[in-house]
Parts: structure tokens; C-alpha cells; sequence
């Protein structure tokens, strides 16, 4: 019986098993290979041929080199076109400085012929009275209205602002200022300080050698104080003709001297009051009337007049 040629045995061998992450191959791919072939050699290239490059700290130190050098450049250039404007700066100054002082001076000429002019109006006006008989209640007018000058015993006061001006501050008396700077003197404090010495009996004022008279303004143009429209500076120097003493007491004691002395108080503001024997006043430079008239006729008639018209 022939048989069948036997087989060898066929012995099944057991599969390897898989690797977790096959079904991410490009994953796994970019973890094993982070470096590019081509970079790992041209690496290995210099590092065989001793062209490894520049250390680090060598070109850090290469860099802020380079920094400072163009930082001084660029100083350099700054500082040579400011030494270049200067010159410019200088003169353009120079030249407004000079036209300042030539209208000052030019002002202040204009000034001095008009205070002649007023002087020779005023020394006419006293002949002609004299001339037509006028008499001492001319004259008592002229002093009250601030035509004319006037000198005699009274009361100096001088208001400076404070060596160091404060800044805030919102309490009383300057709660409605508006102002930062509560170390300055303003407008609105001169005008209390006159009106205080006006109510206290004074009979003629003048601020730095400005007299006051009814039409007289006293405002504000930035920092500055203007007396009919004239700037002053500090200090401010207030001369009120009339019963030194009294007037004196009085002012201090009034509501508007209480206020002066918190100012003083709160604000650093400078104040100094003296009793004064003997003071001059200058008349004021211009005193016109646009509405007011002399009237001529008993002071009864328009009163009379004004009672039988709130009777009928």
C-alpha cells in the first residue's frame, strides 16, 4: 500500500502582539524624529569640522554691544540738534523779551502824559471854582467821588499771597472757589477786604496806588488782579483814609476782617494792618458818568412826588 508522503508538522507560532500606539503612527513618527534628518547632519557636519558657531554668552554680550552702540548714536544725534535749535530758541525769546520791554515802556509813557493831562484838568477845574465862588462842598464832591486827591490819618493794610501756595482745600471760606491754588491771593478776597474797610468807615481806599471810586471794578485775568482794568502784583498794599483806631477795630472785627484772619489762618495767606497819621491817596484816573445827572431842585420834591403817587 503506497502511502501518502507525510508532511512535516506544521507548528503554529504565536503572533507578536501590537504596539499601543500603532493606529497613531504620525504621532509616534514626530516623537521619534523630532529632529529633522537633514538639520542632525549639518549639525554633525560643523561639529566634525570645529564650526560648532558663537557661544552664547558671546553673542549676548555681542547684542547689548551693539544696543549701547546705537543707543549713544542716537543721544549723540539728539544732543546735536538740540546744541543746533538753541541758538533759535534764544533768539526768538530774546527778541520777544525786547518787544515786551518796548511796549511796557511805551504803555507806561502813555501813562505818564495822561496822569499830566489829569493833573492840569484838575488844577483848572480848582481856578475856575475858585473864580465863580465855589466852596468847600465842591471840593467835599470831589474828594468823595475820587476826582481829587486826598491825604490824612488811617489805617495800611498789606496782603501778600503765602510763601508756599497750598493746593486743595474745600472748606470755608473758599468752599465755591474753584480754584486749586488756595495760597494765592484773588480777585474776590480784595473785593471783601474794601468792602469790609468801606462798611467800617473808610472814606477813601486805594490798592497799589489805584483809588476806588463807585465805578471801580476789581476782576480777575488769569492769576492776575485787575483795578480798573490795571494789573497788579503782589503784595497788595490797601491804604484807607479815616479814623485810623476806629477803623481799624472795626475792620478786624467785622465779617469781612474774620474772613482775612482765615485766610491767614488756613491758607498761609500774609497780612499785616498798621494805623497810619499821615496818608496820601492819588485822585482816580478817569471818573466819567454815562447815565447819572446833576439834578437841581429841593431833595423833597421827588420824594413828595413818590408818596402821592403810592397814596392815590
Amino acid at each position: 500500500m503506497c502511502g501518502m508522503p507525510q508532511q512535516p508538522p506544521v507548528r503554529s507560532t504565536p503572533a507578536r502582539p501590537s504596539r499601543p500606539d500603532a493606529s497613531m503612527s504620525l504621532i509616534t513618527n514626530v516623537m521619534d524624529h523630532s529632529l529633522d534628518d537633514g538639520y542632525a547632519e549639518a549639525a554633525a557636519r560643523k561639529k566634525a569640522a570645529g564650526q560648532g558657531g558663537l557661544p552664547k554668552t558671546l553673542r549676548a554680550r555681542l547684542g547689548l554691544a551693539g544696543g549701547l552702540v546705537l543707543a549713544a548714536l542716537v543721544v549723540t544725534l539728539g544732543a546735536a540738534q538740540a546744541r543746533v535749535a538753541a541758538p533759535v530758541v534764544a533768539k526768538e525769546r530774546q527778541e520777544l523779551i525786547d518787544r515786551i520791554d518796548r511796549e511796557t515802556a511805551s504803555a507806561d509813557k502813555l501813562q505818564g502824559r495822561v496822569d499830566a493831562l489829569r493833573d492840569e484838568v484838575s488844577a483848572r477845574q480848582r481856578q475856575a471854582l475858585e473864580h465863580s465862588g465855589g466852596d468847600a462842598k465842591a471840593e467835599l464832591v470831589g474828594i468823595l467821588s475820587g476826582a481829587s486827591a486826598v491825604r490824612g490819618p488811617g489805617v495800611k493794610l498789606v496782603v501778600d499771597d503765602a510763601k508756599e501756595a497750598g493746593t486743595g482745600g474745600s472748606g470755608n471760606p473758599r468752599e465755591t472757589s474753584g480754584f486749586s491754588d488756595t495760597g494765592r491771593v484773588r480777585d474776590r478776597d480784595m473785593q471783601r477786604v474794601v468792602n469790609g474797610l468801606w462798611q467800617s468807615g473808610a472814606e477813601a481806599v486805594a490798592i497799589n496806588g489805584q483809588r476806588l471810586t463807585a465805578l471801580s471794578a476789581i476782576r480777575a485775568a488769569g492769576d492776575a488782579i485787575l483795578v480798573d482794568n490795571r494789573p497788579l502784583v503782589p503784595p497788595y498794599t490797601v491804604l484807607a483814609v479815616g479814623d485810623g483806631q476806629r477803623l481799624s477795630s472795626r475792620f478786624q472785627d467785622s465779617a469781612d476782617g474774620l474772613y482775612l484772619r482765615a485766610l491767614q489762618d488756613d491758607y498761609g495767606i500774609r497780612t499785616a494792618i498798621s494805623v497810619e497819621s499821615d496818608l496820601r491817596l492819588p485822585a482816580a484816573p478817569s471818573v466819567i458818568l454815562r447815565t447819572a445827572q446833576p439834578y437841581v431842585g429841593t431833595s423833597a420834591q421827588p420824594n413828595a412826588q413818590k408818596t402821592e403817587k403810592g397814596t392815590s
